[in-house]
């Protein structure tokens, strides 16, 4: 098979529906949208869940439960093999971190988790670290601060 022989399954492609392109095309003259009215409109058509007046389901239902996803905690995750990167004997802190490419956008806290191999001796600076992570840091020479 060469590069110039590769085309998508049958099917995978399909044209646009061209709109507006005379009597013939089956898509002329009112463009599939009927005679006047407000889906004929340019910009016209009803939200969604809009039924015509009538009470919409989502508000005919009744409302149960709570919901904490507004006062979540966003939690930054580093397993230690993504701390295999740093030299020996270096602070891994959230600014580290956000240099290395560890983390990316504002989080409200930072745990170290245990997935991996650390080999060099590492000073890590985080709010949260699981025990295994802790150990393994430790066994390798390093040392962890809780912030």
């Amino acid at each position: 098979m060469k590069l110039n022989e590769l085309k998508p399954p049958a099917g995978a492609k399909k044209s646009r529906k061209r709109l507006g392109r005379g009597q013939g095309s089956g898509t002329g003259q009112t463009s599939g949208k009927g005679h006047k009215g407000q889906n004929a409109r340019s910009g016209g058509g009803v939200r969604p869940g809009f039924e015509g007046g009538q009470m919409p389901l989502q508000r005919r239902l009744p409302k149960r439960g709570f919901s904490n996803y507004h006062f979540r905690k966003n939690v930054a995750e580093v397993n230690l093999r993504d701390l295999a990167r740093f030299e020996a004997g270096s602070v891994v802190d959230a600014q580290a971190m956000a240099e290395a490419g560890l983390i990316k956008g504002t989080f409200d806290s930072i745990k170290v988790l245990g997935d991996g191999e650390v080999s060099v001796a590492l000073t890590v600076k985080v709010d949260k670290i699981s025990a295994g992570a802790k150990s393994k840091i430790e066994a390798a020479g390093g040392s962890v601060e809780l912030v």
